[in-house]
């Protein structure tokens, strides 16, 4: 099992930029990729950005060249930086965990809100 705990988020003005952090623990040698999901209510949720254990990275489209996806490995801990904030990225953004051995499965945090307004 892997346990995994976002912080930061909250309210934004538009062009504003903001960070949201995950942290996980428990079967973390298990992990093979980790990312950030959004969600807006009656909507599905998608990918924003994903990290493998590798490094390799992987953006969304439609934030491309404003959003960041890092990883501090001892602190087993994945940042998503969020610059140039535009009000469509508003939704709930919820941390991932993927694992494909022994069985795949992912994993969710709670989320966070984020809210890009005026």
């Amino acid at each position: 099992q892997v346990q995994l705990v976002e912080s930061g988020g909250g309210l934004v003005q538009p062009g504003g930029s903001l960070s949201v952090s995950c942290v996980a623990s428990g079967s973390i040698f298990r992990i093979s990729g980790m990312g950030w999901y959004r969600q807006v209510p009656g909507q599905e949720r998608e990918l924003v950005a994903s990290i493998t254990r590798g490094g390799k990275t992987n953006y969304a489209d439609s934030v491309k060249g404003r959003f960041t996806i890092s990883r501090d490995i001892a602190k087993n801990t994945v940042y998503l930086q969020m610059n140039s904030l535009k009000p469509e990225d508003t939704a709930a953004y919820y941390c991932n965990a993927h694992q494909e051995r022994p069985v795949e499965s992912d994993y969710w945090g709670k989320g966070t809100q984020v809210t890009v307004s005026s």
